[in-house]
């Protein structure tokens, strides 16, 4: 399963659909942010999304981790968001 990437200048809405697409086909999704802003914008995302899938039924729990990534040869600390159905 691919990660999805957000961002402190990605777009709620569109992170949001996305989330609600791969929860719909593959039954959960991950999300993975750096930063202060990074995080505020992937759970207001993930707020979103739970929305569009509670409409089909589908209601929604997040598992929150902390996860090392390597970005241009450093080690940064991630935050990985695990949403999956309850």
């Amino acid at each position: 399963m691919s990660v999805i990437k957000v961002s402190a200048r990605s777009r709620t809405a569109s992170v949001a659909g996305a989330i609600a697409g791969v929860v719909r086909e593959a039954g959960r999704a991950e999300v993975q942010a750096i930063g202060a802003g990074a995080v505020n914008q992937a759970i207001k995302a993930i707020a979103i999304a739970s929305g569009y899938l509670a409409e089909e039924g589908v209601h929604v729990v997040c598992v929150p981790s902390f996860v090392e990534v390597e970005i241009d040869d450093q080690e940064r600390t991630a935050v990985r968001i695990l949403v999956e159905p309850r």
